[in-house]
């Protein structure tokens, strides 16, 4: 007996097979260079995507705020105008107060310690935070460990006091440097060199990668190797518009944002380490290490504004960051 086919049945074949010639298109809008570690993620997410879905997903990449700056992109993103950013853990503020746990100073021993509490289900939790506002977190992309520099050598909690810092608009930032004496003035990165080379402030925190590419190394005379903090991005979608894709597609490009990510934090860790050894040998800066018992000092130090977010963070995540360091205190 042969198949009846309906009208409707025919609609719906037709329909179906035009959405497949379709591709999805994602708009990947970021904020930096190409040849710098997002940048690069951003293209190689292009290339294996359109790779593995031919025909099904085409993927449009805008650096340099080419697309949108730091100030709508996350606007653009609520309302699907793109649909993958890489921001700065610091501007998801007004939508989660959790993710501030990696700003707290001192918190993580080292950047294997982020790694591995970004693993854990608490790490795993605040990227389905914001999920309320239509912002879904995918993954964390390194820029990497912050080092304090100053116009003056920094060994304990005390020879910071009085000096002007440089922050990222963040409550927790501000509130590290009020711990220990010193002032703190918000300005965009673009501002950091020349507010340096003038004076108006005397110090910043940048990872290795930020101070040598903007030269700051040449105005900053001292730096200390504190690993603080982190310098991280998340990799954001649009939730509805995640969701909305075929299950197999997703899943083939959660799989790639696997080795992507992978492929950006290798690269963020080296090119650190490469820029530390570039501002060594260019003899400009007098790089500080902490002993054990110098960087416990500062810790110890910064204590109380863990205690000061642990309300907004919460207290079980800060636990759990902690539990990560090696080495038990």
């Amino acid at each position: 007996m042969k198949p009846i086919i309906t009208l409707a049945g025919l609609v719906l074949a037709v329909a179906s097979a035009f959405a497949q010639a379709e591709p999805i298109v994602i708009k990947f809008s970021h904020v930096v260079a190409e040849d710098t570690p997002k940048g690069k993620g951003a293209l190689l997410f292009k290339r294996l995507a359109e790779e593995r879905l031919p025909g099904q997903v085409s993927v449009e990449v805008y650096p340099n705020s080419s697309l949108y700056g730091d100030a709508d992109e996350l606007e653009a993103l609520r309302e699907d105008k793109v649909q993958l950013l890489a921001p700065s853990l610091a501007k998801f503020e007004q939508y989660t107060k959790q993710v501030q746990v990696f700003d707290l100073p001192f918190l993580f021993d080292d950047i294997d310690a982020v790694n591995r509490f970004q693993k854990r289900a608490k790490g795993r939790q605040l990227l389905r935070s914001m999920e309320t506002h239509n912002i879904t977190g995918l993954a964390y992309w390194h820029n990497g460990m912050k080092q304090l520099s100053a116009t003056r050598p920094l060994h304990r909690p005390a020879d910071a006091a009085g000096l002007s810092f440089r922050i990222q608009p963040s409550a927790v930032l501000q509130a590290q440097f009020d711990a220990v004496g010193a002032n703190s003035q918000k300005l965009p990165f673009a501002q950091v060199y020349s507010a340096l080379k003038a004076g108006s402030v005397q110090g910043a925190e940048n990872p290795w990668s930020n101070i040598y590419s903007k030269n700051m190394h040449q105005v900053q005379p001292y730096i200390t190797e504190t690993n603080h903090g982190v310098l991280d991005y998340m990799l954001v979608t649009n939730t509805r518009f995640w969701m909305s894709m075929p299950h197999k597609v997703r899943f083939e490009l959660e799989a790639i944002i696997d080795e992507v990510t992978y492929m950006v934090n290798q690269e963020a860790e080296q090119l650190n380490q490469a820029d530390r050894e570039r501002i060594r040998q260019a003899g400009t800066s007098q790089i500080i290490a902490l002993s054990d018992e110098e960087r416990q000092a500062w810790r110890e130090k910064m204590r109380p504004v863990w205690q000061q977010f642990e309300p907004v963070i919460g207290a079980d995540i800060i636990k759990a960051a902690e539990h990560v360091n090696r080495r038990s205190r």
